[in-house]
């Protein structure tokens, strides 16, 4: 599938901010059944975009402006070729063996309703961790319904799990925090999801959790929508949860009053033939 981002984030302020320093996670990298054709951030301010590498391996971009700013636009355009692989992951950068990401971090914390949710899973589906995790997969989006409103990007997966609700990013944060109390490594993925049903403008990028196989190596588990990652999933980027691979995180001073909107259109590109 060839998948086409249209992705602009937004900002707008009471006063003109005096500096803003944003780091960018929102560039794919190339790997086996992903291939970027083209990629292009803009911004509406003056200003330098450097890119470097994070400690995962993630594309990242960061900014400083230098010169008094009352909006600000961050624009994404680009085009990628995916294939279905099954959702197992090879060829991307590894900087760090599996068992770092068994390591709990606020957000994705186990409390003792998910660590009895993991083990009842365990124990129903057996040994092989393979089942355990198609088996946690279908339990959290039958159990968990997708919700924009009672959850906020600091919602931990203890909070969501308690209330069965929440966005792409709670449910994933679930899916590692059940995952790493059965002492299976798992890590959040930041990415964006073309929609079988025709939907192309979303408010927001897509989550999914990426959990490491024996013998199969990382494999990509979308609990939201009940499926294993496909050609439907473009991966940008990995983190230990969402705080460590979220497309846009920073900091500014002054300015008041922010009004911050996310458009993105993720939509099938046709492919060019030749005459």
């Amino acid at each position: 599938m060839r998948i086409q981002i249209a992705h602009d984030t937004s900002y707008r302020y009471a006063q003109p901010v005096s500096s803003i320093i944003q780091t960018l996670r929102l560039t794919p990298r190339n790997h086996d059944g992903q291939y970027v054709v083209s990629w292009r951030i803009h911004l509406s301010a003056d200003c330098p975009l450097i890119g470097h590498d994070d400690a995962f391996g993630n594309l990242t971009h960061t900014f400083t402006t230098d010169t008094p700013v009352q909006e600000l636009v961050v624009r994404v355009e680009g085009e990628a070729e995916t294939e279905d692989t099954q959702g197992v992951i090879r060829g991307a950068i590894e900087r760090f063996p599996p068992s770092l990401f068994l390591r709990q971090t606020q957000l994705t914390a186990a409390d003792e309703p998910i660590t009895e949710f993991a083990a009842q899973i365990a124990a129903e589906s057996g040994k092989d961790e393979l089942n355990r995790l198609h088996a946690m997969l279908s339990a959290l989006n039958r159990e968990i319904t997708f919700d924009t409103d009672p959850t906020h990007p600091a919602t931990t997966a203890s909070e969501a799990f308690a209330i069965r609700r929440g966005v792409c990013q709670d449910i994933t944060h679930i899916f590692i925090a059940a995952a790493r109390s059965l002492q299976i490594p798992a890590r959040y993925v930041s990415g964006y999801f073309h929609r079988a049903d025709g939907v192309v403008q979303q408010e927001a990028g897509h989550a999914w959790a990426e959990a490491h196989v024996p013998h199969l190596g990382w494999v990509g588990f979308d609990a939201t929508n009940g499926i294993c990652a496909t050609d439907a999933h473009l991966r940008v980027a990995i983190g230990l949860d969402y705080l460590g691979a979220a497309p846009v995180r920073g900091a500014r001073f002054g300015g008041g009053a922010e009004d911050m909107s996310v458009v993105i259109n993720v939509d099938q590109a046709m492919r060019q033939t030749q005459n």
